[in-house]
C-alpha cells in the first residue's frame, strides 16, 4: 500500500489515548478512506483489546464490525515526540509512533504484519520517532520487504 505524505504527521502531542485514537481517525476520515462512524469503532476497539503493541508503537484500527465504515484502504503515520500512554498510571504503555489504519477486507492484516516486522527491531521504532520529514518516515517504511 501506497504511503500518502498528506497522512503523516510528524511532532503531535496528546493528552490522552483516545484523544490519540480520535486523532488518528479524523486523518484516516479527512483523506476519504473511512466514515466518520469509523472513529468510534476505533476507540470501541481499543476498550476490548489495547492497540498497544510494545516497543513504544500503537495501532489504532476500527472493530471487525466497522469493516462496512472502510471506504479504501490506508494508514496514517503520527510521530509523538513525548509519547501518549496507551496503558494506566500503574502500568504506563508509552507509544512515540501510532499507525492508525483502515483495510478493505483483510488488508489490515498485511498492513498490522508489515508494520510489526518493521516494530519488532526498537532501532526502527526510534529512528521513526526520530525522522524530520515525512519522506524520511516513507524512505524508512519502504525499507521493509
Amino acid at each position: 500500500m501506497e504511503i500518502q505524505h498528506k497522512l503523516i504527521k510528524l511532532n503531535q502531542t496528546f493528552a490522552n489515548k483516545e484523544d490519540a485514537i480520535r486523532y488518528c481517525g479524523q486523518q484516516l476520515v479527512a483523506a476519504g478512506h473511512v466514515n466518520e462512524a469509523y472513529i468510534e469503532a476505533m476507540l470501541e476497539r481499543n476498550e476490548e483489546l489495547s492497540v498497544y503493541m510494545g516497543n513504544f508503537i500503537a495501532i489504532p484500527h476500527g472493530t471487525d464490525a466497522a469493516k462496512k465504515e472502510v471506504l479504501s484502504s490506508g494508514i496514517t503515520i503520527v510521530q509523538v515526540p513525548a509519547g501518549v500512554n496507551f496503558g494506566t498510571e500503574e502500568d504506563p504503555k508509552i507509544a512515540t509512533v501510532l499507525f492508525g489504519i483502515a483495510g478493505v477486507g483483510d488488508e489490515h492484516l498485511d498492513i498490522i504484519q508489515r508494520i510489526s516486522i518493521f516494530c519488532a527491531d526498537v532501532d526502527n521504532v526510534v529512528k521513526l520517532a526520530d525522522a524530520q520529514s515525512e519522506e524520511e518516515v516513507i524512505t524508512l517504511l519502504n525499507s521493509v520487504g
